[in-house]
């Protein structure tokens, strides 16, 4: 009995540890997807209109199923704060100064570090102390990397990239959290629906005074930033968290950095160098060892927590 409950959950974790990877490389192409727009589209038409637009599926998704409305709007509100309007407007403002997909990426590796803190506090989970040290580490590399890319200290467009993986920590903490009582897509949907009254302005008027260029690099990459950074990506990415646990499920990511400096490099042409490079495998280091760091120390759900279908 013991070796078939041991198995079992080996398997489970696997399972919510396969889900997180699966957002995780959804949204390794966000940046270079997001470079791809910018030839063409004005980023304030980016960071919001990718949310105005898949809000039409999602929408049509929870029309669909008659889906029940959250119990209380607070945490779907922070999501859409978090993700649906803070994360794609500020990262996408940092590219448009001239930072690149790879850079960004090293800086949003910190991201999983802050969801790990946004887990204890609102999620109520308590990581062993390896955990932090792993976490603590990999956060040291990204800061040591901003440092010496930025002269010695901090650019306009790193301090973007620092304002975006805030509010996303903190709304995939959430959104990891409300996964565990509600089907994780539906985390997501309903806080683009709910974000509607604004994105969905602004990005006609956007439309009508940015005069955006239409062309096969920004149409691509515009509907991949809506259709799967803004949507799909989230609905592996929630029901991995709430799985997994948020803090140990959000480590998952430290593994995108070196994703994207890998998409960068055969979409967009950017160079390589030791410095992005070495960091990036740094970072990816730290993944395993948070993954080896057991969860002992996290608070254990009541069976009223487990998580909803995704």
């Amino acid at each position: 009995m013991f070796m078939r409950d041991n198995d079992s959950a080996t398997e489970k974790r696997r399972i919510a540890l396969s889900l997180a990877f699966l957002g995780t490389l959804v949204f390794s192409f966000t940046f270079p997807a997001t470079v791809l727009a910018l030839r063409g589209l004005d980023p304030m038409l980016i960071g919001v209109g990718r949310a105005a637009l898949a809000a039409v599926p999602a929408a049509g998704a929870l029309l669909w199923v008659r889906a029940k409305r959250p119990d209380g709007w607070t945490g779907t509100v922070i999501v859409g704060l978090g993700v649906v309007v803070g994360f794609p407007v500020l990262s996408t403002l940092a590219l448009a100064e001239g930072a690149s997909a790879a850079h960004g990426a090293v800086v949003i590796g910190l991201l999983p570090a802050v969801t790990a803190i946004m887990a204890t506090l609102r999620a109520g989970e308590r990581p062993p102390a390896a955990f932090w040290v792993a976490a603590g580490s990999g956060a040291a590399c990204v800061t040591l990397f901003t440092l010496v890319q930025g002269g010695g200290g901090f650019t306009s467009a790193d301090l973007l990239f620092v304002g975006a993986l805030v509010l996303g920590g903190i709304s995939y903490a959430e959104g990891g959290r409300m996964a565990r009582t509600m089907p994780a897509w539906q985390v997501i949907c309903w806080a683009l629906v709910l974000f509607t009254p604004l994105t969905v302005p602004v990005t006609a008027w956007l439309l009508a005074t940015t005069h955006p260029s239409w062309t096969a690099e920004s149409l691509t990459g515009f509907a991949y930033v809506s259709f799967f950074s803004m949507l799909l990506g989230f609905f592996a990415w929630y029901a991995g968290l709430a799985r997994a646990g948020i803090a140990r499920g959000g480590q998952v990511q430290l593994a995108q950095p070196l994703l994207t400096l890998g998409w960068a490099a055969l979409f967009l042409g950017e160079g390589l160098d030791a410095q992005t490079g070495l960091a990036a495998l740094a970072v990816l280091g730290c993944v395993a060892w948070t993954q080896r760091a057991r969860g002992r120390g996290e608070r254990p759900r009541n069976p009223s927590e487990e998580p909803a279908r995704v």
